[in-house]
């Protein structure tokens, strides 16, 4: 089974007279604390029997269909609204907002979606619960559909998704959208990529890079999107433990999010022209794989001597961050699931956001606030600059300390980046590790919205 075939059928359905069943539509009341007082007058039998009380987040049923309760200041989140994904029975449902914002309507629609999302191998069943749509509903589907892809490719097992399989994956996304894509291979990539193909050289299943590209309109601002596609990451002859290994189908969690957000990006239909570049590669154990003390050659002309193996997502990026450099973007983005390091320091869910411009920073974590997708902003502190030095090659892709990892990381990357380039690196976990309202256990696109919104912002 080397092919998985995405079910990207939606939990929804544009506005028919009677629902799937049979039966009529149902209706879901969405109303804030403070206005339930007429809805309870109506229907206080009912709520009595089920001992509902008005309070953020409570779910209660009612004759023609549901009611519940939202604080109004977590109107717009649509993790506020992750429990209906499972709470709803079957049916088909419209959307009845009492006391809140319109605004709110998108987030009902993307938090019920979130919640309801389900990852199995056979693929999805059809869904028996559903919510109407209407057409201003697009950019909230939008959004929906870009979680869902970045969540399929990174809960996807290693064995039925390789650097082949995420490639033509991301191929196939690109193309539907009308972007162009070209899917670099073999001699070609070893010659462009030198150290990307070095991380690659060890797997029997070849590297491969994804370039795609699209455009609203001539002249619009370049984006410029590069991901981190590991599919499986052993930690080379620097060997993960088992514990470790675990999750290891998730780092490509990068390259996942960067198509997402390229795929939003592209549905929504931003004006801009977008670039987005995924290294699809395995890091794997074998004769040809890198060794502790190799010295890589990058496609910027400067060495690395690999201090780790398992420091391999840098070696990814470098390369990609170099091309990506050359048509100078209005902003360079890269994703990865990069070090233990940062996690230690923000924990699972906020990923940390490296930025060589502050106003670029600011943009992006203000968005973050504003769609409830929050990163949180780390230093590039140059005084560890200097951690990165080796005595035979330009660099080292390590650092001999046991601090500030995650730093050092980014200010690695750094160096491919050219001065006066705006740039940022987001280091993300792409995983939920228990299940929550709208986030269930497995592959998650942590910073989605808040890269989208931020884009949006500078169009």
């Amino acid at each position: 089974m080397r092919r998985v075939i995405f079910m990207q059928k939606l939990p929804f359905i544009t506005a028919p007279a009677v629902g799937a069943d049979g039966t009529a539509v149902k209706k879901l009341y969405l109303v804030a604390q403070s206005h339930t007082a007429e809805i309870e007058a109506q229907h206080a039998e009912w709520l009595k029997a089920q001992a509902f009380q008005s309070l953020p987040s409570r779910y209660a049923h009612l004759p023609d269909g549901a009611l519940y309760v939202v604080d109004v200041e977590q109107a717009q989140n649509p993790l506020a609204y992750g429990a209906l994904g499972t709470l709803l029975s079957a049916g088909d449902w419209t959307l009845v907002l009492i006391g809140l914002p319109e605004a709110a309507r998108a987030a009902v629609i993307l938090g019920f979606a979130m919640g309801a999302y389900r990852y199995h191998v056979r693929g999805r069943d059809p869904f028996t619960t559903r919510i109407i749509t209407e057409e201003s509903d697009a950019p909230a589907l939008a959004l929906v559909k870009a979680t869902w892809l970045g969540r399929d490719l990174i809960n996807i097992p290693a064995n039925l998704l390789g650097p082949v399989e995420l490639a033509e994956h991301a191929e196939n996304a690109l193309s539907a959208r009308g972007a162009s894509v070209d899917l670099v291979q073999g001699d070609a990539l070893e010659a462009a990529y030198p150290c990307l193909a070095a991380v690659g050289a060890g797997s029997d299943r070849p590297a491969r890079v994804v370039v795609g590209r699209w455009q609203k309109r001539e002249g619009a601002p370049l984006i410029s999107l590069v991901g981190k596609g590991v599919c499986f990451d052993t930690g080379g002859y620097d060997l993960k433990p088992p514990a470790g290994m675990l999750r290891m189908k998730k780092d490509m969690g990068g390259a996942a999010l960067a198509l997402a957000v390229a795929c939003a990006v592209i549905d929504l239909g931003l004006d801009v022209t977008l670039e987005v570049r995924l290294g699809c590669v395995e890091n794997s154990v074998s004769g040809h794989a890198m060794r502790p003390g190799d010295v890589l050659k990058t496609r910027s002309g400067k060495t690395v001597e690999v201090g780790n193996t398992d420091a391999e997502g840098r070696l990814v990026l470098c390369d990609l961050l170099t091309e990506a450099s050359e048509k100078r973007p209005e902003w360079l983005l890269d994703m990865a699931t990069l070090t233990g390091a940062a996690r230690v320091a923000l924990g699972p869910d906020l990923p940390a956001l490296f930025a060589n411009d502050d106003e670029m920073a600011q943009i992006i974590c203000e968005s973050g606030k504003e769609h409830a997708d929050p990163l949180w902003r780390m230093p590039l502190w140059h005084g560890y600059d200097a951690w990165l030095d080796s005595r035979i090659a330009d660099m080292g892709n390590v650092t001999a300390k046991p601090m500030a990892g995650a730093i050092t990381a980014a200010l690695y990357l750094q160096r491919f980046v050219p001065k006066g380039q705006k740039w940022c690196h987001i280091d993300t976990y792409a995983w939920n590790d228990a299940s929550y309202p709208g986030r269930p256990e497995g592959g998650e696109t942590l910073a989605l919205r808040a890269i989208v919104g931020a884009i949006a912002k500078i169009c």
